[in-house]
């Protein structure tokens, strides 16, 4: 389970959020709401322990996630608004190196696999500046079909997508969450997913 008590994050001069508290456990997620400027993708690099925050903690199954450092980010995936792949690399090499950075293991035909299922196939040696804006997002997100991270942190996942990605990402967040993974992401978008909870910034 992921908790964090008394949050605060301040800006510049300006203080985003103060006094937080969460809770995400098994087979559940957090949809993480409010207008532009209110903190949601600060409130998520705290969480993944990119940002220190102003005052609180954060602890993973109990212990402090400052203590835990490489264990919990082995635990965790995030996934930022900006896609990090790089363009002068094709899907499937950009797939590979993040595996390799995330410290796991992933095998050439599994990584396929996870690329054609985000409707990438035809197009894994293809340098991913060629691709859409929508299909280097697929390559972004097709690491999570391949990653063994219990906690998603996703910031607008669902940026970019057409209709038919949108609901292949909400089948693979409903099949994690199925299994006992949690999720905290923040989206413009509804989401009909079971065992949800808002928080409003």
């Amino acid at each position: 389970m992921l908790t964090a008590t008394g949050l605060s994050c301040v800006r510049g001069e300006r203080r985003l959020f103060a006094g937080l508290d969460l809770a995400v456990g098994p087979g559940e997620w957090l949809h993480v709401q409010g207008e532009n400027g209110a903190g949601k993708t600060s409130l998520l690099r705290i969480l993944s322990s990119l940002s220190p925050p102003a005052d609180g903690e954060i602890r993973w199954r109990g212990e402090p996630i400052k203590e835990l450092a490489e264990e919990y980010r082995r635990e965790m995936l995030f996934l930022g608004h900006h896609g990090a792949v790089k363009e002068d690399l094709t899907p499937f090499e950009n797939l590979m190196i993040s595996a390799r950075l995330d410290g796991a293991a992933l095998d050439a035909a599994t990584a396929l696999t996870a690329l054609a299922r985000f409707g990438l196939r035809g197009r894994e040696d293809l340098s991913v500046r060629f691709l859409s804006a929508g299909q280097k997002r697929r390559v972004l997100l097709a690491r999570l079909a391949v990653r063994q991270a219990r906690l998603w942190i996703l910031d607008e996942p669902f940026t970019a997508l057409d209709v038919k990605a949108v609901d292949m990402l909400s089948g693979l967040i409903e099949t994690h969450l199925a299994g006992g993974g949690m999720a905290i992401l923040t989206s413009h978008q509804s989401m009909p997913l079971p065992n949800g909870r808002v928080l409003k910034l």
